[in-house]
């Protein structure tokens, strides 16, 4: 939103500077993106000067030239070659001096050089209005009043402006300053609580017009929803024509481009008070009626634009007395109902439309006006009528209008003020300070707020109906900050936190987060039925045939058992999908087992995670490659880093659901088995290719994470140090022995190793040997380490390793 300073200079009386203020509207809220300086002519006619011809002469070298000597109110007349036809001696003319830039109205802007004209010296120009960008005429030179004073400024002599504009990210909230009016409250009541500022607005003419008894235009709403008030007055006798400067001026500074006086004045109008109008041909109104309503899905409407469009249902509409839609209400102007210079009669709308009614058909339309940009966020239904006062009153005065109707103002309910208690203390609480009642009373009178009842609680506050966003409490404590200052609100030395664990987490909870995790990182989720086939136990996995769990399953006979793992459920599950072309599966399920131990039914908790197939999707970026076990690996590690499990012991076993596999838990217990599915197990199932498959006691998690205590260090402000080795070490060694000698070897030191190279060669390296490339990364939490010390550190893991493990070391 664009805001002049010299526009809010007329309601203002203040003398600050741009940079100030833009500091001040962003600590009310009305965040500054960008300034401008704006003038009413380019280069602002600098280096433009009044000056007095006082000799004119025929150039001796060229016929149509004038050789002219011009005080310019200098210590030196200038000698300037003039080609005008009209210039003459005794005259007051416009005079740019040498370094100045004109800016013409057409071509480019060019510098005044001081030069020779055939052959003769020229030390300035004369100028036409057209080639100061003052006009179009090009007749000849411009010839000012002869009591004009020599060497006046031309920026003074034509009355210039200067204005600095504001570029505000106005955001939803802010329905209040939609309008330079709606920020000059803002900024006066800024003002009065920061600075003891005492002067009033100077507020704009809103007068009642002068009675008349002809209603003019009968106004019939329809959807009272919708627009829940509709005002409007009959204007004859107008004239169509150019607006004034001072109004140009103000449109021109906030780009809006004037067009002539009728839609000027209300433009000037929605931009002043925030509230849209609209102007209305009153012959093109059949009937002399206005009935705001909606139409027919897919009534054609043509707007201002030329384009058809289809209208949807919701679409609220203005029309005449035949239902002929005139204008989309809060929206967009129909073609052939607007003002055009043969209007002499209008009807003028003001009205207050419902914000969500406009805002669809804004957005479904692509229609992103000035007045949808205002009435979506919430227009004032108090100041309908005012604003119809104020530009009536201009149409009178700037176009010859003559009012001929009294102002209709259909408003069957009332729409009444917001009222909002609030305590005092939560209004400090919320803000962070300990401010009086006297001054938070004080905040909320520069803001017009009436306090309607007052105890030494709090206080019931009438919020004004330009503040639609104002609903709660903690709206009304937002509008209070605003106005105090965030930068007034004091800054704690210390934070306080206090991180609570649940001694029994909540289990939904726990499957939801991991869940979503796995979800994240492309894992679908199954849902298996717990009955299964017991052939799969009998000829596929042997299981004890006491162990399983039979059921009297009448409905399908096959499904005899209940599953004594989740292993073939997730299997059946990537056979059904391969077998409709889609191999890339990654899976996850979190199921029950059930089986019968010494006559006792067994039920276990667990998660599940299958992964097969391709990594990647195809790409010219990615080379296809299967995932693989340390695919599998990860994600495991990552789901119980996420579950505060850390620290496990790995330790490879064998067994019958396997090819290879790898156990992770703590002594006895095992939290986790993961490996690759055996090849024999997957063909069984109709599936190809490998299968890596982890299985969770989700039942011991839960219990663990219970027990889990939260630890956390404060962030290191010292660097940390990496160092690479290289070890050649027996193909026996794992890269679990390495880590083992570091954490021993570096203690506190060491924050992390990592594995980021395997390289075998017998030809190189030896018969049975292998290259480890390791990576470790070392901080003190206290200081900055040194080479000395790190050099003395990596010494001592260097023993260790050729000691410990006969490594060498590759250089």
């Amino acid at each position: 939103m664009k805001v002049s300073y010299t526009w809010l200079k007329d309601y203002l009386d203040i003398n600050i500077a741009p940079e100030v203020l833009s500091d001040m509207l962003t600590a009310i809220g009305l965040e500054v993106e960008g300034m401008e300086e704006v003038e009413s002519v380019p280069g602002g006619l600098k280096g433009l000067v009044v000056g007095h011809v006082k000799t004119c002469d025929q150039h001796p070298n060229a016929d149509r030239l004038s050789l002219t000597t011009v005080d310019v109110g200098e210590e030196e007349d200038l000698q300037i070659v003039c080609g005008a036809p009209n210039v003459a001696a005794g005259q007051k003319v416009i005079v740019a001096t040498v370094g100045t830039m004109l800016y013409p109205n057409s071509g480019e802007p060019f510098k005044i050089k001081k030069g020779k004209i055939r052959g003769e010296v020229s030390q300035g120009m004369i100028c036409a209005e057209d080639e100061i960008g003052l006009g179009e005429s090009h007749d000849g030179i411009m010839v000012l009043d002869e009591k004009t004073a020599i060497g006046m400024e031309a920026s003074q002599y034509f009355d210039l402006e200067s204005d600095v504009v504001f570029d505000i990210g106005l955001t939803p909230n802010r329905s209040d300053a939609t309008c330079h009016l709606g920020v000059a409250k803002d900024v006066l009541a800024y003002l009065r609580v920061n600075e003891n500022y005492s002067k009033d607005l100077k507020l704009p003419n809103t007068s009642e017009l002068s009675k008349r008894d002809n209603e003019g235009v009968t106004i019939e709403v329809e959807n009272e929803i919708a627009c829940p008030r509709y005002a409007g007055v009959v204007i004859k006798n107008i004239k169509v024509g150019p607006s004034p400067d001072w109004l140009k001026k103000r449109l021109n500074a906030i780009d809006v481009r004037p067009i002539n006086n009728v839609v000027d004045i209300t433009n000037f109008v929605l931009h002043e008070m925030g509230q849209p109008l609209h102007a209305f041909d009153l012959k093109q109104i059949e009937g002399e009626t206005i009935r705001v309503k909606t139409l027919e899905e897919g009534t054609p409407f043509v707007g201002l634009d030329e384009q058809e469009r289809k209208l949807r249902a919701n679409d609220l509409m203005i029309c005449d007395a035949n239902s002929k839609p005139l204008c989309m209400a809060g929206v967009f102007g129909g073609l052939g109902s607007g003002v055009t210079d043969q209007t002499t009669s209008i009807f003028l709308e003001s009205a207050h439309f419902n914000a969500s009614y406009v805002r669809t058909s804004s957005m479904k339309h692509n229609l992103r006006t000035d007045a949808a940009k205002v009435f979506e966020k919430g227009s004032d239904p108090s100041i309908v009528v005012d604003a119809l006062h104020r530009a009536a009153q201009l149409i009178v005065e700037l176009a010859g209008g003559e009012v001929a109707s009294r102002v209709q103002d259909h408003y069957p309910k009332q729409i009444e003020k917001k009222q909002i208690e609030v305590d005092f203390n939560y209004i400090n609480r919320l803000i962070g300070t300990d401010l009086s009642p006297e001054d938070i009373r004080r905040i909320l009178e520069a803001m017009d707020m009436e306090i309607l009842k007052e105890d030494e609680i709090g206080l019931l506050v009438a919020v004004p109906t330009n503040k639609s966003d104002v609903h709660r409490p903690a709206d009304l404590v937002e509008e209070i900050l605003r106005i105090y200052g965030l930068n007034n609100v004091p800054i704690p030395n210390t934070f306080k936190m206090s991180v609570n664990v649940a001694k029994n987490p909540d289990p939904r909870a726990v499957l939801n987060n991991c869940s979503d995790l796995l979800v994240g990182n492309g894992f679908f989720e199954m849902m298996a039925v717990s009955l299964t086939e017991s052939r799969f136990f009998k000829d596929i996995l042997p299981l004890p045939e006491e162990e399983l769990v039979y059921v009297n399953n009448t409905s399908n006979v096959q499904l005899d058992v209940m599953r004594p793992n989740m292993l073939f459920s997730g299997l059946q599950a990537i056979a059904h999908n391969q077998n409709r072309q889609n191999p890339n599966l990654r899976l996850f399920e979190f199921g029950r087992s059930y089986r019968k131990i010494e006559e006792q039914f067994v039920e276990k908790q667990h998660l599940t995670l299958f992964m097969t197939g391709k990594k990647y999707d195809e790409s010219w970026i990615e080379k296809e490659s299967e995932v693989d076990y340390y695919d599998l690996k990860a994600m495991v590690n990552i789901l119980l880093s996420r579950l505060g499990l850390s620290g496990l012991q790995e330790q490879q076993f064998s067994d019958e659901r396997f090819a290879y596999g790898l156990s992770l838990g703590r002594g006895p217990q095992v939290f986790a088995e993961i490996g690759l599915v055996k090849s024999k197990l997957a063909k069984a199932m109709g599936i190809k290719n490998a299968v890596y498959y982890a299985d969770f006691n989700w039942d011991l998690i839960l219990r663990s994470i219970g027990k889990h205590k939260v630890h956390f260090t404060e962030i290191s402000k010292y660097p940390r140090v990496r160092r690479d080795l290289a070890l050649v070490v027996d193909n026996s060694v794992k890269f679990k022995d390495i880590v083992i000698i570091a954490n021993k070897t570096a203690k506190k030191l060491l924050k992390n190793i990592r594995l980021f190279d395997v390289y075998s060669n017998e030809e190189q390296l030896g018969k049975g040997k292998k290259s480890y490339a390791i990576s470790l990364v070392f901080e003190d939490v206290n200081k900055t380490l040194n080479d000395k010390e790190i050099d003395k550190i990596m010494n001592q893991l260097i023993g260790k390793y050729e000691k410990s493990l006969s490594a060498l070391i590759r250089k």
